[in-house]
């Protein structure tokens, strides 16, 4: 079973969080085989995605996005206050990957990668658009990456300890939270318990992390300090995409762009990037698409006219 677990630091201005997906990174892999070093980033991504996701306060999702100027050309994961996740990468068609590449040589190539984090509502006010932040790839980790990201937009010290493999994605996050006026720790308090807790974490190693289960590795790391533990959340792979998604973008393309289309291939054939769910429409369907919208208008009384 996946699980993410928070905690936080008793008489301390630090929390924390543990995440692990195993089901979840399964169902992202089963349409699509990837190289092992686009595989291990994206799984760390999804970690960080699970950690942040954690500590959404609004109904909706959190998506981040790498856009790469070499082999790999994007990372999407998207994950909601739920902890419903989907995830995909895409390639370069020329794209040749060795093992142990690394972030930057994989999407920094030639110094135009960027990183993106969008906030959509799922509940949108009138004129109401998703928020995003983008900044210029700072860092030669995924984990490094999202902690200058954190402290620049959110001003937030973050740290974050992230790990994939084939079979399983870990991850571990730190935050340090503001000291409001009145709290029972003082500024200097809560700096050096930071930074203990920064130096803690930091003795974690990759395979530690990768073959350690979360009860462990909170018991391994902070045992000298007094931790409260939240009750488990259960992160899930799930893809929203559906017919009706398809169709509508096919609509946005505009009726002459899809006629061609379908007159040239003789039907049309989408598959999903996340979950792989394949789509079909022939010229019948196309053409009830665009009769819909037909319908409706013609539906619609006139307006008034004034004289």
């Amino acid at each position: 079973m996946d699980k993410l677990q928070k905690f936080i630091f008793e008489q301390a201005a630090v929390r924390g969080e543990l995440v692990e997906l195993s089901e979840t990174w399964r169902h992202v892999q089963s349409h699509r085989t990837y190289p092992d070093a686009v595989r291990n980033v994206l799984g760390e991504l999804m970690a960080a995605a699970a950690l942040l996701s954690a500590n959404l306060k609004f109904n909706g999702s959190l998506i981040m996005q790498i856009h790469g100027d070499g082999p790999l050309r994007l990372l999407v994961v998207e994950c909601d206050a739920e902890l419903k996740m989907r995830a995909t990468a895409k390639l370069a068609p020329d794209a040749v990957i060795e093992d142990g590449a690394t972030l930057p040589q994989l999407v920094n190539a030639h110094g135009n990668g960027r990183f993106a984090i969008t906030l959509d509502p799922k509940d949108k006010l009138p004129g109401q658009q998703p928020y995003q932040g983008i900044v210029p790839l700072d860092g030669d980790t995924v984990s490094t990456v999202i902690e200058h990201y954190m402290l620049r937009s959110e001003q937030l010290d973050t740290k974050l300890w992230l790990a994939a493999d084939g079979t399983v994605v870990r991850g571990m996050l730190l935050q340090k939270l503001p000291v409001e006026g009145g709290a029972e720790i003082s500024e200097d308090a809560a700096l050096e318990t930071w930074n203990r807790t920064v130096a803690l974490g930091s003795t974690l190693g990759n395979e530690e992390l990768l073959h350690t289960d979360a009860g462990t590795l909170m018991r391994r790391l902070f045992w000298e300090e007094t931790i409260r533990v939240f009750d488990p959340q259960e992160p899930q792979f799930y893809c929203s995409c559906s017919r009706d998604k398809v169709g509508n973008m096919l609509k946005m393309l505009g009726r002459e762009e899809v006629d061609a289309a379908v007159a040239d291939l003789g039907k049309l054939t989408i598959d999903c990037d996340f979950c792989g769910q394949h789509y079909e429409f022939d010229s019948v369907d196309c053409a009830q698409l665009f009769i819909a919208d037909t319908n409706a208008d013609a539906a619609q009384p006139p307006s008034p006219t004034r004289h």
